[in-house]
């Protein structure tokens, strides 16, 4: 282990794992919810667009915050077909209407099934657990549904490869307890060993220089190369170091 680096990514960590992180982060959305299932399904959804400019993600996610009335698990239980035209007029990049109205349609039938995003998680993480696989069989559950054959790009597959940076960005929200600072801890079933590192341009930057990644392609290769090296350092927490290594590239430019 390399002490040295440990300490100096320990007192980043520190610095950053409260309010000057959230205040200006995606994940400011979620927590301004209290109710389990709202965090899960605003995170979610938040995590989903998640790419491009922070405060642009953060004015999209609010916009789909008011499309859901401010209660994103009332409304999934509680909404019929006709409630969901507005999500169709939604846009936020190359996330389309199209593909927001599949997304709210899907999680609204998850939910009015008794199904929660936890439960499918968790239900492949318990058979293998692995969070690559347990991300594979997300999508594929999510996808059921019919659906246009464009709106799959939203959801990246580490089974062909893809980082799965929202993804992995959306676990580390609901599993990792912090003490109620940054990261969530609501579900109780997949513990904070097993996650995986996000893997974004400012993830990858700093780990290179610090000499965690060696692999030049940004895909599920290089996020298991990194979570290893991440796991020496703290076997029971390495996606901790999340945030620093993204803080350092996002907000101090390492």
């Amino acid at each position: 282990m390399n002490t040295e680096l440990k300490q100096f990514l320990d007192e980043k960590y520190e610095q950053y794992r409260g309010a000057v992180f959230i205040e200006n982060d995606p994940i400011l959305i979620p927590h301004r919810f209290s109710k389990k299932e709202d965090i899960e399904v605003a995170g979610f959804l938040t995590a989903t667009i998640a790419w491009g400019q922070r405060k642009s993600i953060i004015r999209s996610a609010e916009r789909l915050s008011a499309l859901m009335e401010g209660a994103p698990y009332d409304f999934l239980l509680n909404s019929r077909e006709q409630d969901l035209e507005g999500f169709k007029s939604f846009v936020h990049r190359t996330f389309q209407g199209t593909d927001c109205h599949y997304f709210i349609s899907r999680l609204r039938q998850l939910y009015q099934s008794g199904s929660s995003l936890e439960s499918v998680f968790t239900k492949e993480y318990e058979l293998h657990g692995d969070i690559g696989r347990a991300i594979t069989y997300f999508r594929d559950v999510f996808f059921r549904s019919e659906h246009l054959l464009r709106t799959e790009k939203h959801i990246s597959n580490p089974a062909a490869n893809a980082a799965a940076k929202r993804l992995n960005m959306f676990l580390r929200w609901m599993v990792r307890d912090d003490d109620n600072s940054v990261d969530f801890g609501i579900w109780q079933h997949i513990p904070a060993s097993a996650l995986m590192c996000p893997l974004d341009v400012h993830t990858s930057a700093v780990s290179k220089k610090l000499g965690l990644l060696k692999r030049k392609q940004p895909d599920w290769k290089a996020v298991v190369e990194l979570t290893g090296r991440l796991r020496e350092l703290e076997p029971e927490d390495p996606v901790k170091y999340d945030i620093p290594l993204f803080a350092l590239g996002a907000f101090e430019g390492f």
